[in-house]
């Protein structure tokens, strides 16, 4: 997938709609679309096309418990737009593939995961707003962050990876823990996969940095991150160490991601945060500070 380009105005004509309605009138869904469904799925395709010939992945998965769905609202509203123009003026990864996941619980959920197809041009928001909004999760302190890093690594094919040795990008956004593993039952319904044995959380990012630049962006007006913000970080930390953003504000996602993105391919953080206007870089700014380029863009292997 992802064989359109993008263009202004018909994100224009869309974000003008779809300002004018409630979080409810957006995100109509009531359960899982069977199109997001993960259950069965070989694979999630990036190819290269005739109009994005060096396709990038850009993978980011939005918590959809409790009141996690202004994420997902902000991002249909404004963020979408921000996120691709953005990469695409400022190019520091070429022609982005957008993938949106939903994230939930798989111990609560009806739809812990739900994917989309990776998209390059409007199809993402028409996708996107399909996202069913369980509000769901549950008493455990986590979500299933770890979803989209079984599915990414094993039922994704991108050619940014495969055909030039660059990684693409995953985002995993929310306010809670990450959780410590992933089941063998879990796996099987969700996915379908049959496999022999549960996975811990380090060996599935073990797994996915194979393929993927890995982050986990903390929504820290999140009723679980206000609650107990150090435990929160210093959990995300011991896993990811300093590919971990505190998300101030969860109207500029986009631009947080945008600017992770470029740091990551070797641009000075300062002049990133500064390249925004005064009240985003200050977000920026914040978010970005423990973050280092990792050397080489693009290079191949597990660092994190």
């Amino acid at each position: 997938m992802g064989t359109a380009r993008w263009n202004h105005d018909d994100w224009s004509d869309y974000a003008a709609a779809t300002s004018r309605k409630n979080t409810d009138a957006v995100f109509t869904s009531r359960s899982m679309a069977p199109e997001l469904n993960p259950f069965g799925v070989v694979a999630r395709e990036s190819r290269d096309s005739d109009l994005n010939p060096e396709a990038t992945a850009v993978i980011v998965g939005l918590d959809v418990t409790g009141s996690m769905g202004m994420i997902a609202d902000a991002l249909a509203r404004e963020g979408l737009g921000t996120l691709v123009e953005e990469i695409l003026a400022r190019r520091p990864v070429p022609d982005p593939h957008i993938l949106c996941m939903g994230i939930g619980d798989v111990l609560y959920d009806q739809a812990p995961l739900q994917v989309t197809q990776f998209e390059a041009d409007i199809r993402i928001a028409r996708q996107l707003e399909q996202l069913w909004l369980e509000k769901g999760g549950g008493g455990n302190a986590c979500e299933s962050y770890n979803l989209p890093w079984y599915f990414a690594a094993l039922h994704t094919r991108i050619d940014c990876f495969e055909k030039r040795g660059r990684k693409g990008y995953l985002f995993t956004v929310g306010d809670e823990e990450p959780p410590p593993g992933l089941s063998a039952k879990a796996i099987a319904r969700v996915m379908g996969d049959r496999v022999q044995r549960n996975f811990s959380s380090p060996e599935l990012l073990t797994m996915v940095s194979r393929m993927y630049h890995v982050f986990h962006v903390i929504v820290e007006e999140g009723s679980h991150a206000r609650h107990d913000p150090h435990g929160v970080r210093s959990s995300w930390n011991e896993l990811l160490g300093q590919r971990v953003i505190g998300l101030a504000d969860h109207t500029k996602l986009a631009e947080v991601i945008v600017s992770a993105i470029e740091i990551n391919e070797g641009r000075d953080r300062d002049a990133v945060a500064g390249s925004w206007s005064r009240e985003t870089a200050s977000v920026v700014q914040r978010a970005m500070q423990a973050l280092e380029p990792t050397g080489r863009p693009g290079a191949r292997g597990v660092r994190f």
